[in-house]
C-alpha cells in the first residue's frame, strides 16, 4: 500500500534510514499503521479546501482592515466539501490502535478548528456568491470578517501542527512498509516501486511546502540525491529483470530529469521559489501525481 500526499504539504522531516528485514513489523501491524494514517490523510486532503478558500479570501481582502466594498476585485471564497465521513473515520482512528500519542491528540483539536471555521466560510461564500455586498454596501461582509479571520487563523495553526506530526509518523511507517515488503518478497519489483515513490514524496514535500518562501537547498539536494539513487536502483533491477514494471519505469526517470533541471534554476535564484517556480513546478507536480496513479498498477504483470 502506498500512502500518497499529493494534496498535503507537511513540514520537512528527517529522512528515514534504509530499512532492514529485522525492522519489519508483522503484516497486520504494518497494515494497521497504514490504515490509520490513510484515515488521517483523507481528512487532511479533503479539508485542504478550507485552506484554499482562505487563500482566495486573503487574495483580495486586506486582512487587518477587512473588506470595504471598494476593492478592485471581489472574489469571495471557495465552497467547502462535505467531510462528515472523513471526520468520522479520523475520529475513530484517533482512539484506535496503534497509538500515535501526539498525532492522535492533535486530530480532535484540528477537527474542532475546522468545524468552527466551516459554517463561517459557507455563510460568507453564499453571501459573496449572491453579491449581497452590492445591496448592503458590504455591511454583512464587514460583520463576518472578524470571526472569519479569527477562525481561519486558528484552523491554519492547527493544520500546521497536524501536518508536521503526520509527516513524522508517515516517515516511520515508510520504514516499516519497505521492511515488510522485503521480508515478504525481497527487494523485487514491488519494493523498488515503493522505494521510488517514498523518495519522490520527500522531494515533493519540500517543493510544495506553502510556508517556504526560500528552500533549504542542502535539504532539497539530499532528498533529490536519495530519489536519484532509488531510480537508479530500480533501473538496474529492471535491466536484470525485463518487464518488471509494466509502463511505470520511464516515469521516475522523466521526473528525475525535470527535477535536476529545476535544481539548476533554484541554484540561480538561491532557492527562491517565487523566481523559479511558475509552470516548471506545476509540470513537476502534475508528473508526480501521474506517477502516483501509475504506481498502483506498476507491478501488476510482474512475477
Amino acid at each position: 500500500m502506498l500512502i500518497g500526499l499529493a494534496c498535503v504539504s507537511p513540514a520537512l522531516a528527517q529522512q528515514p534510514e534504509a530499512p532492514t528485514q529485522a525492522e519489519a513489523a508483522s503484516p497486520a501491524a504494518t497494515e494497521a499503521v497504514l490504515g490509520k494514517l490513510n484515515a488521517y490523510v483523507a481528512l487532511l486532503n479533503r479539508t485542504l479546501r478550507a485552506s484554499k478558500s482562505l487563500d482566495r479570501y486573503e487574495s483580495w481582502v486586506e486582512m487587518k482592515k477587512g473588506p470595504t466594498g471598494r476593492e478592485m476585485n471581489i472574489y469571495g471564497l471557495y465552497s467547502l466539501y462535505d467531510v462528515r465521513s472523513e471526520i468520522g473515520e479520523a475520529s475513530a482512528a484517533a482512539s484506535a490502535a496503534p497509538a500515535m500519542p501526539e498525532l492522535d491528540a492533535a486530530i480532535p483539536a484540528y477537527i474542532a478548528a475546522y468545524q468552527r471555521l466551516a459554517p463561517i466560510v459557507t455563510k460568507a461564500d453564499a453571501y459573496y456568491e449572491r453579491e449581497d455586498y452590492r445591496a448592503d454596501k458590504m455591511a454583512e461582509g464587514k460583520a463576518m470578517h472578524k470571526d472569519l479571520a479569527s477562525a481561519g487563523d486558528a484552523f491554519l495553526a492547527e493544520r500546521k501542527k497536524v501536518d508536521a506530526l503526520y509527516t513524522a509518523e508517515k516517515r516511520k511507517s515508510e520504514v516499516m512498509e519497505l521492511a515488510m515488503i522485503e521480508q515478504q518478497q525481497g527487494k523485487k519489483a514491488r519494493w523498488h516501486v515503493s522505494n521510488v515513490m517514498i523518495r519522490a514524496s520527500h522531494v515533493m514535500d519540500i517543493l510544495t511546502d506553502p510556508d517556504a518562501k526560500k528552500l533549504d537547498m542542502a535539504a532539497f539536494r539530499e532528498t533529490l540525491g536519495a530519489y536519484a539513487g532509488a531510480v537508479k536502483d530500480m533501473d538496474n533491477y529492471s535491466a536484470d529483470n525485463p518487464n518488471s514494471f509494466f509502463t511505470f519505469e520511464s516515469e521516475p526517470r522523466s521526473l528525475l530529469g525535470k527535477l535536476r533541471g529545476f535544481d539548476e534554476k533554484l541554484n540561480k535564484s538561491k532557492g527562491r521559489l517565487t523566481q523559479s517556480a511558475g509552470s516548471d513546478l506545476e509540470w513537476i507536480v502534475n508528473d508526480y501525481n501521474s506517477m502516483i496513479s501509475s504506481a498502483r498498477s506498476a507491478t501488476t504483470f510482474s512475477e
